[in-house]
């Protein structure tokens, strides 16, 4: 096998961007910056917001009742 052909592999400190958290990892880059970590992320955090689907299919169904009422009455 050929000598010195792999990159270093050392600690490298991971910082975020979002909550200035910091942690250390193992990479061959001398430096990451996340957008976002485990710290500040709505999943891990549990402050994340569900979207009202059902008021969405509701809102749906009555503009597809209307679409459906009109194409009745053109036939």
């Amino acid at each position: 096998m050929k000598q010195d052909i792999h990159p270093k592999y050392t600690e490298v400190t991971v910082n975020c961007a979002n909550c200035g958290n910091s942690f250390v990892t193992r990479s061959t880059r001398s430096t990451i910056k996340v957008d976002i970590c485990n710290n500040c992320h709505p999943f891990y955090t549990g402050k994340q917001t569900l979207v009202d689907t059902a008021g969405r299919v509701e809102r749906f169904n009555k503009r597809f009742a209307k679409a459906t009422v009109g194409q009745q009455h053109a036939q």
